[in-house]
């Protein structure tokens, strides 16, 4: 059966997160990126909404949503700005489902339960100076000593990293296969904040996403129990890439969001902006930009629908949630730039929306896999050099809890 419609749990989901978003953030939303600050407020209210632990079932504090939910309030976040969403990716998404699945029992009371809560924020560490998708460039060690790990390196590009109080952080813990580069000596372990030997700090020269925090963080000799490794030692590449499963899929969702502002946008404009004595909206190839938005909005929305879809069924879905995700990310680069087209002179001012949404769209273009990481990965899997197979560890089901696609 093939039903497309949200359920009513859904569409109260979406209308929440909708009118939370327009009434606490829209009204606030250009000042804040223009002064390159985040609002920590932002967090409680999130948090209080459930947002944070939206899919971590409730016996670990969350609030049992489904993966379509994740989708959702991703898509809505960013409607109204890309910061939003980013902190859904990397404290909902990267981390807190990384941790359900993967962590211990311990970990889970420890960690997961605050921070689906919202009492502790969290983001991933996988990113480096000299490593972005060539993953076993990485450089951060951690050197074994007793029961206790020893973790040097530095990350970059994290988002919340002067925010979070908890890190997912990836490092080679085989040091003779980081030599060789083979990703079975990686590790996964989980760092505080409050780890003595860590710093972190703010990158204040971004194009984009200005309202929300960007930065490194660095770990000398940062002292990390054998309990907070996540899985086993060596699985650190596994769960990194079912990391960037999760995080993808709110990438794609929100990417879809952004479509839709930019089409809104746009439409707004259309109609009440005249030239040669009739609405642009009257103008063919005005038209024609507002017709690709409407047509990249629908098929970026079908396709992250259903990669959530095989989420809630335990599946595994990274040819589904990748293609999703790339192309929700370059048709919303696309959407933006018409956007600011149509706008003419006034796109280039930062007095409409437009103008925020070109600088924003164009970071998730390039990270969780640039458009040219997944384009190689979706020829692969076509062409039969690529195959998925199920992990050790797979999402929990949400089957009851959303109707098929």
């Amino acid at each position: 059966m093939i039903d497309f419609d949200l359920s009513d749990d859904h569409q109260l989901i979406e209308r929440t997160v909708r009118e939370w978003a327009a009434r606490e953030v829209a009204p606030h939303i250009r000042e804040l990126d223009r002064e390159h600050r985040f609002d920590p407020r932002i967090l409680p209210q999130m948090a209080e909404l459930g947002l944070l632990g939206c899919s971590v079932p409730p016996q670990y504090g969350g609030a049992g949503m489904d993966y379509i939910s994740l989708g959702i309030i991703s898509e809505e976040l960013e409607y109204v700005d890309t910061s939003l969403r980013v902190i859904m990716s990397v404290h909902a998404g990267l981390n807190c489902l990384s941790l359900l699945t993967w962590g211990t029992e311990d970990q889970k009371q420890r960690y997961l339960v605050p921070q689906a809560q919202g009492r502790k924020i969290a983001t991933y560490g996988l990113t480096e100076p000299a490593a972005g998708s060539d993953v076993r460039g990485i450089e951060t060690v951690a050197i074994k000593r007793g029961d206790r790990y020893f973790l040097t390196g530095e990350k970059m590009w994290i988002s919340l990293a002067d925010v979070a109080d908890n890190f997912l952080v990836f490092a080679w813990s085989d040091q003779e296969k980081k030599k060789q580069r083979d990703p079975s000596g990686l590790s996964a372990f989980i760092v505080e904040r409050a780890f003595k030997g860590f710093s972190s700090g703010t990158l204040k020269e971004k194009w984009g996403i200005l309202a929300g925090n960007t930065g490194f963080f660095k770990m000398d000799d940062v002292e990390v129990p054998e309990e907070n490794v996540v899985g086993r030692p060596g699985e650190g590449f596994k769960i990194a890439m079912f990391a960037l499963d999760q995080g993808r899929y709110t990438v794609a969702a929100g990417a879809t969001g952004l479509i839709r502002a930019c089409r809104d946008a746009s439409v707004r404009y259309a109609r009440e902006r005249k030239t040669f004595g009739s609405a642009i909206a009257e103008h063919q190839l005005v038209k024609e930009m507002i017709a690709q938005m409407e047509s990249d909005y629908q098929s970026a929305r079908l396709l992250w629908l259903r990669s959530g879809w095989l989420k809630n069924q335990g599946r595994r879905n990274t040819r589904e949630t990748g293609l999703a995700k790339w192309f929700a990310t370059v048709a919303s680069e696309r959407a933006a730039g018409d956007a600011v087209q149509v706008h003419g002179a006034n796109g280039y001012s930062d007095e409409y929306p437009v103008g925020r949404f070109y600088r924003n769209c164009k970071g998730a273009v390039i990270y969780e896999g640039t458009r040219e990481i997944h384009k190689l990965m979706q020829a692969d899997y076509v062409l039969g050099f690529r195959q998925d197979k199920p992990t050790r560890c797979e999402l929990p089901r949400f089957e009851s809890e959303t109707k098929a696609v």
